[in-house]
């Protein structure tokens, strides 16, 4: 009996050793990722407590700690796990009162840093490194910028509306609804409202997320609980960048908490911007109070681009990729690639790719090579179920949403 506690305890010590040992190099790779002053105010008293199944669990000393490391440096923290176990899916966090902690005037450093939310802590060399810093925390990818859109009839209005939104001349166009079908720029100009936004409001909190992320997030904390961070969270932003909110569609408890969130961020004056592949009143299985919601702001669409709109697009990605190609292959490109912007920046990027790596001339016959799966699928017409919805609906002049009811 005093042999199998005696093992018993050695296991325990064992694997206390083999945590620290773990938590060791996790800190070693978090002091390469956040500033000292953040790694020394936050991390200092956190320990590892647990690996189970593919989640490790770290112990924090009250919840102040856990709210602002799950807000500010959760990205960070579980790429440091996974550096050093890789297969690790998900970092939790939990309070350990047990644990020493110096919360002396942690409140006032937590107020102090939430009103400067992508500031980074430590000192930088430039505005533009700043700036980049601030991108990266908001989730916005810097590529996404206004100027980088290029304008044509199709975008013109949508442009000019997420332009207004970005630069404050858009109070009355709360929510601002961004819909059209896949690859036309929708997230594109999303982003840029971010980046804007947050080039003239550096301290604002900026939330961008998918609905997919959204939703996966608030099963997993009803699941494991929190439910009020979540909340904390999302709800005190001011702005709110939602892509793709059609897949709401049929999650009527996720339903229930973006309606709450969506009005709470309205009242306290957020700014919210959505995307969405069809306008929100053909979005089956969407609750009527979200639609109306939805479309009390004002709701503007990408169509696809026309041919000079195309040409201008493939021009400016030659010369932002630095390519060499002939004006007649780029012209061959924006004629035969119409559906969206996704799919002729792969066709120019898969031309301009073999032109580098062969190092021979690109001729229309090789683009046809290069291109036919491409080409093949431009020219047949596909006839889509959505397809056939759509045009009965506009023969018989009824919503989409109406004829695929219990109606």
């Amino acid at each position: 009996m005093e042999r199998e506690e005696a093992s018993a305890g050695s296991d325990k010590s064992n694997d206390r050793a083999r945590e620290e040992d773990v938590w060791s190099q996790v800190c070693e790779r978090l002091r390469g990722m956040v500033s000292g002053d953040a790694y020394e105010r936050w991390f200092r008293a956190s320990r590892l407590s647990g690996v189970n199944d593919r989640h490790v669990e770290v112990s924090v000393p009250n919840e102040i700690h856990q709210v602002w490391i799950e807000t500010n440096y959760l990205n960070e923290l579980t790429a440091a796990v996974r550096d050093v176990i890789p297969e690790i899916a998900q970092v939790r966090l939990e309070v350990h009162d047990g644990q020493p902690s110096d919360d002396a005037g942690v409140e006032e450093v937590m107020e102090k840093e939430a009103d400067n939310w992508f500031e980074p802590s430590e000192p930088v060399s430039g505005e533009a490194e700043a700036f980049d810093r601030r991108l990266k925390r908001a989730g916005l990818n810097p590529s996404f910028a206004f100027e980088s859109f290029v304008v044509g009839v199709n975008s013109q209005f949508a442009h000019a509306a997420c332009e207004a939104v970005a630069l404050g001349k858009g109070t009355g166009y709360n929510p601002l609804f961004i819909h059209g079908g896949p690859g036309l720029g929708k997230t594109h100009l999303m982003q840029a409202i971010g980046q804007e936004w947050l080039r003239r409001n550096p301290r604002s909190k900026i939330v961008y997320l998918t609905c997919e992320r959204f939703i996966n997030e608030f099963i997993d904390v009803v699941r494991t609980g929190g439910l009020e961070k979540f909340r904390r969270r999302y709800r005190t932003a001011d702005l709110m960048l939602i892509d793709d909110i059609q897949f709401l569609s049929g999650k009527e408890r996720s339903q229930e908490e973006f309606f709450h969130t969506f009005n709470t961020l309205l009242d306290g004056r957020g700014q919210v911007v959505l995307t969405s592949d069809r306008p929100a009143s053909e979005i089956q299985s969407l609750e009527p109070r979200l639609v109306s919601r939805f479309e009390c702001g004002l709701t503007v669409e990408l169509q696809p681009p026309g041919f000079e709109t195309r040409l201008a697009i493939l021009q400016h990605k030659v010369g932002e990729w630095k390519l060499q190609l002939d004006d007649g292959i780029v012209r061959m490109l924006a004629e035969r690639i119409r559906t969206n912007v996704r799919r002729l920046e792969g066709g120019l990027m898969r031309v301009g790719t073999y032109s580098s790596l062969a190092g021979e001339r690109v001729t229309q016959d090789k683009v046809e090579h290069l291109l036919r799966d491409l080409f093949r699928e431009e020219n047949g017409r596909v006839v889509s179920i959505d397809a056939i919805q759509r045009m009965v609906a506009e023969r018989f002049d009824m919503r989409l949403a109406d004829m695929a009811s219990r109606r």
